[in-house]
């Protein structure tokens, strides 16, 4: 019974417990869910019066922008009326200089129209003017004209020939000053030696019994150093030397090598003198290449493909004139050089056409055609500059190709006429003298002519009765023009006229 009243009330108190607990859950779930609500009353709150507040401003904003818009459009209108003022203003500024440049225009018409009228009616007074003077002086127009004329030469012919004689040698002076000074400078800063060479050599030997030796049994060794050699060996009474001829200076030189490589060796016989005319033949290949590439270093040129500097070598054995064609090349090089540098242009080109000039006489003996024909085939084949070919090929020609030509021939006749450059024979020399003589002589009114210093002066002594002034002064003109023409010459030749009038009396 206790038992059963102690489970009721167990049971009792549990439900009650389950009850107040019940009902204090609920009362708290309550409580929280009016504190959420009251929180999100309040959140919805605040979100409308920020919401409220921001639609305000927005608005605020959006009537400052209007305000804004409205301001800028009211200036853009006043900027366009202004505008449209300006642009009107100016229309009618162009209006009116329009309508006065047409009145302008129409004015000029009228005096241009004015003018062309008094100029007809000028011309018709000079017309009138002119037949009452022809009528009264009995001429016509040209017949007055030429007797004017003939009447000024008259009177002012005198003056007129003084005047032309000055200015011509005032002009002259300058001009040959000018031209002295750089010919001089150039020649004075590069003339170098030549060396006056022969067709034949001499190779010194160190006892007569040598020259038996050379000959030979029958004359087998001379016969063979001939024959391989293409020179004439001429053993003779001349002490202690042999002479060894040819009209090549190469095939001149490798005879003189091999002659003087046997005389050292001491066997000489056929087969030893092919076996050092090939050595001789060897060195001097040698010795060329190093001729072309000392010329070449001395003259400041580079990049030269290594066929055409043995080229070059070669002309160390070949003379023109007695001119060793090498020193004459290195020497047109230095002057048209300094010329070329003188007158504002490319100095290292103008070197090269003047170095290059020649070229063609390296091989000219062994090629068909002139020397500046083969010469500018070969500066054409190693691709040279087209100014350095044509002044191979014009630089004996009256046209050069350009001024680069020009400048090489020039230089060209400054190095061959220089004094000693070149040797002539006597009968050349006395040729080319009696040639200028004559070429001189053949004019009227000349009493004597006299070709001096070298030819480089031709003296004219004219009759005084038969050239005036005037007529002597055209005659030296004409004389030289002949002589341009007519001769061939190195440098110049000048060309005086003396006209001398003597008056004698005698005192009783």
């Amino acid at each position: 019974m206790g038992i059963l009243i102690g489970v009721v009330v167990a049971i009792v108190g549990l439900a009650l417990g389950v009850a107040i607990g019940y009902f204090l859950r609920k009362q708290i779930a309550q409580a929280r869910a009016n504190s959420f609500e009251a929180k999100a009353e309040q959140i919805l709150t605040e979100a409308k019066n920020k919401q409220q507040s921001m639609i305000l401003e927005a608005k605020e904003k959006a009537v400052h922008a209007l305000d804004e818009v409205k301001k800028e459009e009211q200036r853009m209108r006043q900027d366009v009326h202004a505008e449209k003022q300006r642009l009107e203003k100016r229309e009618n500024m162009f209006d009116q200089k329009l309508l006065e440049f047409q009145d302008k225009q129409a004015e000029l018409v009228k005096k241009a129209e004015r003018v062309q009228q008094i100029k007809q009616e000028v011309e018709q007074i000079r017309e009138q003017h002119i037949a009452k003077l022809q009528e009264v002086a009995s001429l016509t127009r040209d017949e007055a004209k030429n007797a004017l004329l003939q009447k000024i030469e008259e009177t002012s012919k005198n003056d007129l020939l003084g005047r032309i004689i000055k200015l011509e040698k005032e002009s002259s002076e300058v001009f040959e000053e000018k031209a002295r000074t750089i010919v001089v400078d150039a020649i004075q800063r590069c003339a170098s030696s030549h060396a006056a060479e022969n067709t034949s050599s001499i190779v010194n030997i160190p006892s007569e019994e040598m020259k038996g030796r050379i000959i030979g049994k029958e004359g087998r060794n001379i016969k063979t150093i001939e024959k391989l050699t293409g020179c004439e060996i001429v053993i003779d009474d001349t002490p202690d030397s042999i002479i060894v001829s040819g009209f090549s200076t190469i095939r001149r030189q490798i005879a003189k090598i091999a002659i003087e490589k046997l005389i050292q060796d001491g066997r000489i016989q056929p087969a030893r003198i092919e076996e050092f005319v090939e050595k001789a033949k060897q060195d001097l290949a040698l010795e060329i290449k190093r001729a072309g590439e000392e010329a070449l270093y001395k003259m400041g040129i580079t990049g030269i493909d290594p066929k055409l500097v043995n080229i070059v070598g070669r002309l160390k054995y070949r003379t023109s004139y007695g001119q060793n064609v090498l020193n004459h090349s290195m020497e047109v090089g230095y002057v048209a050089g300094l010329i070329a540098a003188e007158l504002g242009m490319d100095a290292v080109l103008a070197k090269k056409c003047g170095f290059f000039h020649d070229i063609g006489k390296s091989v000219d003996h062994e090629t068909q055609g002139s020397h500046p024909e083969i010469g500018h085939m070969i500066l054409k084949k190693f691709n040279m500059d087209e100014d350095i070919c044509q002044a191979a090929l014009t630089h004996h020609n009256d046209k050069p190709y350009n001024i680069y030509s020009s400048v090489a021939k020039a230089a060209d006749a400054v190095s061959a006429a220089r004094v000693g450059a070149r040797r002539d024979s006597y009968e050349q020399y006395i040729t080319r003298l009696e040639d200028l003589e004559r070429t001189a002589s053949g004019f009227n009114g000349i009493e004597k002519v006299y070709a001096i210093q070298a030819g480089r002066e031709v003296r004219i002594f004219v009759r005084p009765n038969e050239v005036d002034d005037y007529s002597a002064f055209q005659l030296a003109k004409d004389i030289a023009h002949k002589i341009e023409q007519e001769l061939k010459y190195p440098g110049e030749i000048r060309v005086s006229v003396i006209r001398e009038t003597r008056v004698v009396e005698y005192a009783k």
